[in-house]
């Protein structure tokens, strides 16, 4: 089975343990409104840009405010990868004036998304940097607002690639309530006349206790500036780079996080099978109460990822954000790809730890019960 269906069944089984109506914007209207608000951003000629202060003009800075939290919804996307019913982000300041998030999908996909203040085009500006590993092929791409659209009940943020345009690639992130919606366009490589969807996410505000160190330690956000973009695309073809040699600023560089490795022992059932696929998930709050499982809690999954099942197991969680969490894994002895009666996990349930700011953390976890 393809590594995305097991992210597929996976995020399936979750929906079916707990499911929640949210209020917001409906698909139709958060499209119609994206399509809608789009404008033209003039460009024109600056005197030197004075040093960035909390007077500063930044344009799309409206975004920062709204961005922190655990974010949950489906993904509709027409790429090898395709849709599913739920996807999960969990978005928290790492500067003053940075809101970042980091995904696994399994050992050889994941996804790190950033959005903070630069200097581009004489002018003070939200950058988007958006891309990570797929099937263990780095690509990177940077987009800079150009289209802003602010009001008291919705909001809506256009980012397009600084050197090649809209016509290579850009996203559109759209805030109705407590609704988030990412349309992200490209012309795949060049090879289309004009971009196409690459990805929807239509996405629920879950969470926002989980951030709140962070807000706090940060007087989250500021007006600093987190990376001069002035020349740094000169030359270039299009901001989109395929090395970390080369990524103008990449995951090592940016600040504030930490890294835990969670090392996975199996002592039941007694023989593992590798092929087989093991389910770590970490949350910001506890999954279970005693002995009864809390499924309300599922909207506090921080990070999750499967890996190969072998007697001894683990992944290092990179790029992650400090703060308290639990870890529960899950062998998938029946290959439903369930958490689900016959399968085994840890039966110390919730294994914590303490993450500080960039600080490494091992956690050990032993699978050794199975679910009646």
């Amino acid at each position: 089975m393809k590594k995305s269906n097991y992210l597929l069944l996976f995020l399936t089984v979750f929906l079916t343990i707990v499911s929640c109506n949210r209020k917001g914007c409906t698909d139709d209207d958060a499209l119609n409104y994206e399509e809608n608000a789009r404008k033209d951003d003039g460009s024109c000629e600056y005197e030197e840009l004075p040093p960035i202060d909390e007077n500063s003009e930044v344009e799309g800075y409206g975004i920062l405010e709204k961005l922190p939290g655990i974010w949950n919804g489906p993904v509709s996307s027409p790429t090898p990868l395709g849709s599913f019913p739920e996807w999960i982000v969990d978005f928290r300041p790492i500067s003053a004036s940075q809101v970042s998030a980091k995904n696994e999908l399994d050992s050889v996909n994941d996804i790190f998304m950033s959005f903070f203040i630069c200097k581009y085009d004489h002018a003070y500006k939200i950058a988007f940097r958006n891309g990570g590993g797929f099937a263990g092929n780095v690509r990177n791409s940077y987009m800079i607002i150009d289209s802003v659209n602010e009001s008291s009940s919705q909001s809506f943020y256009r980012f397009v690639d600084p050197v090649a345009g809209g016509d290579r690639v850009y996203t559109d992130v759209t805030f109705k309530g407590d609704s988030l919606l990412m349309h992200t366009y490209t012309n795949q490589y060049n090879t289309l006349s004009e971009p196409v969807t690459h990805m929807i996410w239509r996405a629920d505000l879950r969470d926002t206790t989980s951030t709140l160190d962070a807000l706090t330690l940060f007087d989250f956000p500021q007006k600093e500036l987190t990376r001069d973009f002035s020349t740094t695309f000169d030359n270039e073809a299009e901001a989109v780079y395929y090395s970390a040699a080369a990524d103008p600023y990449p995951e090592e560089e940016q600040p504030y996080l930490g890294e835990c490795n969670v090392s996975v022992s199996i002592s039941n059932p007694a023989t593992v099978d590798p092929s087989k696929k093991v389910l770590i998930i970490i949350t910001t709050q506890p999954l279970f109460n005693g002995f009864n499982f809390n499924p309300a809690n599922l909207d506090y999954r921080s990070r999750y990822v499967f890996v190969g099942a072998q007697s001894t197991t683990g992944y290092d969680f990179n790029y992650m954000h400090p703060g308290e969490y639990y870890v529960n894994a899950i062998y998938d002895n029946n290959g439903d790809y369930s958490f689900s009666s016959g399968d085994f996990m840890n039966s110390q349930f919730d294994q914590p730890f303490t993450l500080s700011p960039n600080s490494n953390e091992n956690v050990g976890v032993t699978i050794n019960f199975q679910i009646p």
